[in-house]
C-alpha cells in the first residue's frame, strides 16, 4: 500500500520532496528523480513500499563488510529505486529499472530476519534511502526483535531524515564514489558534499562505518584521485576500512574493466595511510586479509566466501592486545 513522505514541503504550485538533495518539485502526477515517489494530489506517494525486487540470504562479507560481525549470514532485501544515474551501474536491472516485485511486509520481514542463520537484514541491492519509510519502519521492528540492520547505500540523503534513520541501524557501506565534484555531477547526476557529510555523520553517531570505492576506468583509477581519496579519509578516520572494487563494463559505460596492476598499485598507496584496505570483485590473496596495524598480526583471513577468524578477540587483537575498529 503506497505510504505518504514525510519529508515534504509545498512551493508555488508544486510539493517538494526532502529526502534527498536532489528536493524534486514535482507537478501532479509527476515522479522524482528515483522513480518511486509521485504526487498525487496534496501528497507525494511512496510507490515502493513493502514490495521487494531482491531477496537472499548473503555472506556479511559480501555488502561488503570486513569488520562486522566477519563470517556471519545476513538476510539480504532490496527494491526498486535509485537518486543517482551512475552510468556505470553494476546494478542497473532495480536501480535504474523495474524489475518484478513481490510484496514483503514489515512483518514478514521480522519474521523471516533469522534464515539461514542470519544475524539481521541489509537493506542493499539498489538504494535503500530511495526505500526510506518502509526502512525506517522495518528497522524499528527488527532492533526491537533483538536483529542488527545493515545499509548498503550511496549515501546521497538530507541530514534530517538521516538523522531520523541512524538511531535504528548498526552498520552502513557507503559507496564513496570519487573525491572529485565532477565526477559525481557528470556521471553520477548527484553531488559530493551531501555523502561526505552522511560519512561524518553516521560515525558519530557510533554506527559501524565502511567505505566502498569503485575504480572506474577512466576517471578515477589515477594517483591524484586515489591520493584525494585517501587524504579525505585519513582526516575523518584512517581506522575505517576501505573496499577498493574492481569495475566491470555494464549499463552505459563500456570502457575495459579497471586494470588489476593499477588496483594493487591503489592498494600500496591507500595503505600508507589508512589502516585497512581491501580489494573487492577481484582474486588477490593480498587484498582480503586483515591484520594488526600495531604488531602484525593475522586476525581474520579470506578466501573468497571462506572467513576464518584467527587472532581475534572480541574487538582486540589477541597478540597484543590493542583495540581494533571490529564489531
Amino acid at each position: 500500500m503506497p505510504q505518504t513522505v514525510e519529508f515534504v514541503h509545498a512551493e508555488n504550485s508544486k510539493l517538494v520532496c526532502d529526502l534527498c538533495p536532489h528536493h524534486c518539485k514535482l507537478k501532479e502526477g509527476q515522479a522524482g528523480i528515483c522513480r518511486q515517489r509521485k504526487r498525487c494530489g496534496d501528497h507525494i506517494l511512496v510507490l515502493n513500499f513493502a514490495t521487494a525486487a531482491s531477496v537472499a540470504v548473503d555472506p556479511i562479507e559480501k555488502k561488503p563488510l570486513y569488520h562486522f560481525k566477519p563470517g556471519s549470514n545476513i538476510l539480504s532485501v532490496g527494491a526498486n529505486g535509485c537518486n543517482l544515474r551512475c552510468s556505470f551501474c553494476q546494478n542497473s536491472e532495480i536501480s535504474q529499472g523495474s524489475a518484478p516485485t513481490s510484496e514483503l511486509s514489515v512483518d514478514q520481514l521480522v519474521e523471516n530476519a533469522g534464515t539461514g542463520g542470519s544475524l539481521g537484514v541489509a537493506f542493499t541491492y539498489s538504494e535503500p534511502l530511495m526505500w526510506y519509510e518502509y526502512v525506517l519502519d522495518a528497522s524499528r521492528a527488527l532492533k526491537q526483535a533483538g536483529y542488527v540492520t545493515v545499509l548498503v547505500t550511496n549515501g546521497f540523503i538530507e541530514e534530517a531524515p538521516l538523522r531520523k534513520l541512524l538511531p535504528f541501524i548498526d552498520a552502513m557501506n557507503i559507496d564513496y564514489k570519487s573525491s572529485n565534484e565532477q565526477f559525481y555531477k557528470k556521471i553520477c547526476k548527484g553531488r559530493l558534499g551531501p555523502v561526505q557529510r552522511t560519512i561524518a555523520l553516521a560515525r558519530d553517531f557510533g554506527v559501524h562505518i565502511e567505505l566502498t570505492h569503485l575504480l572506474v576506468t577512466g576517471w578515477n583509477d589515477n594517483d591524484m584521485q586515489i591520493e584525494k581519496l585517501v587524504a579525505w579519509i585519513a582526516n575523518l578516520d584512517k581506522n575505517i576500512p576501505l573496499h577498493l572494487s574492481r569495475y566491470f563494463p555494464h549499463y552505459q559505460y563500456s570502457e575495459a574493466a579497471t586494470s588489476t596492476t593499477f588496483m594493487r598499485h591503489a592498494l600500496r598507496i591507500c595503505r600508507k595511510e589508512l589502516n585497512y584496505v581491501y580489494l573487492g570483485n577481484i582474486a588477490e590473496e593480498d587484498g582480503a586479509d586483515s591484520y594488526c596495524p600495531n604488531c602484525n598480526s593475522l586476525l581474520v583471513s579470506r578466501s573468497g566466501y571462506a572467513i576464518r577468524v584467527e587472532n581475534l578477540s572480541a574487538s582486540k587483537c589477541a597478540v597484543c592486545n590493542s583495540p581494533l575498529p571490529f564489531r
